[in-house]
């Protein structure tokens, strides 16, 4: 006989999905490639210290974790990283090169050869040398990568280059054998591409303040004999294009991914190949990110999509995209290609993400690696809708929406869930909809979820993209809280029971929205901007060092703005209880961030909590964290919204 269904009140509902559960399932795999016929990853442990591992699938199908514990396989280039692996098969086995996240040294490995070797030297200058998107050219006994090097002790004293690393070690204790590949003189490239014959080299530049979003350019010289790069030129790109990915043709096409025209679209030897209004690229958060791939047969592998992101072959003939047949309806922005066959990490609403294969030749999609697995029973998992609500000046603001849902309780009648608006980082991004068992977490115990791809988020072609443009802080701010205010008018949410949530970017428009609006009952604020003055003066990293610049306007124009808009300038209008969550390791939203912040909070009476986390960055890696932080959360809403969740740690809120 089946279970019945029990009335209870929204957010006291017993849920098998623990904060256990969501920690396992945090993380993706990514960075896919080809090792001779084999398709490589790497892959997240989260209950390994948070290290990421390097996996292989053997011919036969299965799979085979490369790198035991300690090894970390993670790049620290501009912080976020890059591609932090290559390899290539030989008549001996696979050889691979991979970046060691503790010391981030470039080393080789041959399986069952022995110990990996390091290629790169250690520096004490800084932060010293970092690698990203090594590429293996055996022919040359050379790795070629793009190097990451501090000349002094700040965040931004700094230069980077696109350079030739020996493979024969003999650059292991010395800089000096590692090999620069061209004179050229830009804050920040992307790792040269190599054209089909060999004589040519395309690769991506910029510099500050402008980020990669708002304008790149693309760069192709000679390679000479003795494999440098020579006359070099501008080909395409400036201040206001973003070209997010270059690659060639078989045929030796350059191919190129630009928002020329508002949106990122494919273009060969500058001619558009498919003229939509999608997206066929994203924002260049990672060295090596890959939204397309080209075939052998000349056809393309493409994600495309408006606030998704779809694999698809494009005929650059007819200009026809045909759609991997499947569950899938997001893909990471990871993707290779070896003759016909294409390897992507897909996902669904109702899936985790997984390594994917197309046969371009057939069409045949199927799940070759990390496949997904419930957990719990499915039945669990929240069921998202699409939405677009309306924001001020009457402007569309995108968002999911996680209605509360679990099979065995529904709540009294006449009785209205709490919701909690979660405001994604980036901002120069977007929230994917995808299954996400943090969600679930809360759904499940009938709390609901939005997320809102508030105005500035990617997805959405540039107009949306530059709605932020010096109005970080405001229009972000503004949708989140359109979107909970329609909620709650359309009888949807409690307007009495209201949270947002959100970490990095997102933690700044959690913070904003409780310091300068009436509408959320209480928020969780998670490795946050905070001070506007200190972040972009010198207490961040190189990367996103002058992002201010086109999100609140020149400090040098607008100092007072910065100022005006810091929610630690405006402690005083935050009454509602929140959370503070604080990686201690963390160079991008450093502890400065939050401590400041809660000096000016000091003595105000208003309920709070800081939990600080050792040995984590930014963003949470580590499972034992990840559950902390989440059981806290539960516990902040269920102090503020008066519920009693099961088996839940009480968070000390002290004022």
């Amino acid at each position: 006989m089946a279970e019945s269904v029990r009335t209870l009140a929204y957010g006291s509902w017993p849920s098998p999905i623990d904060a256990a559960h969501a920690a396992a399932h945090d993380g993706r795999p990514e960075d896919v490639g080809f090792v001779g016929e084999e398709v490589w990853w790497t892959a997240p442990r989260p209950t390994e210290g948070g290290r990421r591992t390097l996996v292989r699938r053997h011919p036969d199908g299965t799979e085979e974790p490369v790198l035991p514990a300690p090894w970390n396989v993670r790049s620290r280039v501009i912080e976020y990283g890059g591609r932090p692996w290559a390899g290539v098969m030989t008549d001996a086995g696979p050889q691979v090169v991979f970046v060691n996240f503790a010391d981030q040294r470039l080393y080789v490995y041959e399986p069952g050869g022995g110990e990996p070797r390091p290629l790169t030297p250690v520096s004490t200058v800084g932060g010293g040398l970092r690698w990203a998107e090594p590429e293996l050219r055996p022919e040359r006994g050379e790795v070629w990568c793009v190097l990451e090097e501090f000349t002094g002790d700040g965040p931004t004293d700094l230069r980077r280059v696109p350079v030739a690393v020996p493979l024969d070690g003999s650059a292991a204790e010395h800089r000096d054998a590692v090999r620069e590949l061209t004179g050229e003189r830009h804050r920040f490239v992307t790792g040269p591409r190599l054209s089909p014959d060999g004589r040519r080299v395309a690769w991506l530049a910029w510099d500050h303040p402008r980020m990669p979003w708002d304008g790149t350019e693309l760069i192709v010289a000679e390679t000479g004999p003795e494999g440098t790069f020579r006359d070099a030129r501008t080909v395409a790109g400036g201040p206001e294009e973003s070209i997010t990915q270059v690659d060639w043709a078989p045929d030796g096409a350059l191919l190129y991914a630009s928002d020329r025209t508002g949106w990122w679209n494919l273009y060969r030897d500058g001619r558009p190949l498919c003229a939509r209004e999608e997206e066929f690229g994203g924002p260049l958060w990672k060295l090596g990110q890959r939204w397309f791939a080209p075939l052998d047969s000349g056809l393309i592998a493409v994600l495309h999509g408006r606030g998704a992101a779809v694999l698809g072959i494009l005929d650059p003939e007819t200009g026809e995209v045909v759609d991997a047949a499947g569950p899938w309806t997001e893909f990471a922005a990871t993707l290779a290609a070896h003759g016909e066959r294409v390897v992507g990490v897909g996902a669904s609403p109702y899936s985790g993400y997984e390594v994917v294969e197309l046969d371009a030749s057939t069409g045949r999609a199927r799940v070759i690696g990390a496949p997904h697995e419930d957990a719990v029973d499915p039945a669990y998992y929240p069921r998202p809708e699409i939405r677009t609500f309306t924001g001020p000046d009457g402007r569309d603001v995108h968002a999911h929406l996680y209605p509360p849902h679990n099979p065995g309780c529904h709540a009294p009648d006449g009785t209205l869930p709490p919701y909690v608006i979660w405001a994604h980082g980036g901002p120069t991004s977007r929230s994917p909809l995808v299954l996400d068992l943090e969600i679930a977490y809360f759904t499940s115990r009938g709390i609901g979820v939005a997320e809102v791809n508030y105005g500035g988020s990617s997805g959405h072609g540039r107009e949306y993209r530059n709605r932020l443009r010096e109005q970080w802080g405001v229009v972000d701010v503004e949708d989140c809280a359109a979107v909970a205010r329609a909620l709650a008018e359309e009888g949807t949410a409690d307007r009495d029971r209201l949270a947002v949530r959100g970490g990095s970017a997102g933690g700044w428009t959690s913070a904003a929205s409780l310091a300068t609006t009436d509408v959320y009952a209480c928020g969780t604020i998670s490795y946050p901007v905070l001070d506007l003055t200190g972040w972009g003066t010198g207490e961040t990293h190189d990367f996103e060092s002058q992002y201010l610049e086109s999100l609140i306007g020149p400090y040098a124009e607008v100092p007072a703005r910065y100022t005006e808009r810091s929610p630690a300038e405006h402690a005083d209008g935050v009454t509602a209880p929140f959370l503070l969550l604080q990686g201690l390791d963390d160079v991008i939203c450093p502890p400065v961030q939050c401590e400041r912040f809660l000096e000016r909070m000091a003595g105000r009476g208003v309920p709070h909590a800081y939990l600080t986390f050792e040995g984590e960055g930014h963003g949470f890696r580590r499972a034992q964290t990840m559950v902390r932080a989440l059981e806290a959360e539960l516990s902040l809403y269920a102090q503020a919204f008066g519920l009693t969740p099961d088996g839940v740690p009480v968070l000390e809120l002290t004022p």
